[in-house]
């Protein structure tokens, strides 16, 4: 055959082709490797997508399904306090216009390894008398009532922390004795 018989130059009929022209291995498997990535993909994301709903019905939207008893706090292990107790009962009045009797002796609690603290209340102690003597006579007498001595305490150990103590810190008041009564 010549050069001539391939273009077919003089328009006679084009040789018969014998067979399909056959592909080379990697073209002919991409279409097929394309098929199963695209079913494994959306295969995934069908998975994914129940997976998520299910929590989420599960779990109601999220909420957490521990419920914590609300009657039995979990308090922990106490701490252990060092408690300074030489100021004694302090007697006053209240600022009622019928004034009351009081008569109170606070202990105070410290951490139990502030050595600091305990020299410190110690140097302090007239001003600690004189502390409570002034607290409570600017009290009235139903502000000393029982009901309210966890917010008298509170007070208590604020106004030392922040007004009469240098470095040590108050961590609990107690009272030893709290009497109110009336000079009729």
């Amino acid at each position: 055959m010549s050069d001539s018989d391939d273009l077919n130059l003089e328009g006679e009929d084009a040789p018969q082709m014998d067979a399909p022209r056959k592909t080379s291995g990697l073209t002919a498997l991409l279409p097929n490797l394309l098929k199963f990535v695209a079913i494994g993909l959306g295969a995934l994301i069908f998975i994914i997508t129940v997976s998520v709903i299910t929590y989420n019905i599960l779990n109601k939207g999220g909420s957490s399904q521990t419920i914590i008893p609300s009657n039995q706090l979990f308090v922990g292990a106490r701490p252990t306090y060092s408690f300074f107790t030489l100021i004694g009962a302090v007697r006053t009045t209240t600022r009622d216009p019928l004034p009351h009797s009081v008569v109170v002796d606070i202990i105070i609690g410290y951490n139990e390894n502030d050595n600091a603290a305990a020299t410190e209340l110690t140097a302090r102690l007239y001003e600690l008398q004189d502390f409570v003597r002034s607290f409570f006579k600017s009290k009235m007498a139903d502000e000393l009532r029982p009901e309210n001595e966890p917010r008298l305490k509170q007070e208590i150990r604020e106004a030392l922390n922040t007004k009469l103590l240098n470095n040590a810190r108050v961590q609990i008041i107690l009272f030893r004795q709290l009497d109110v009564m009336s000079m009729q």
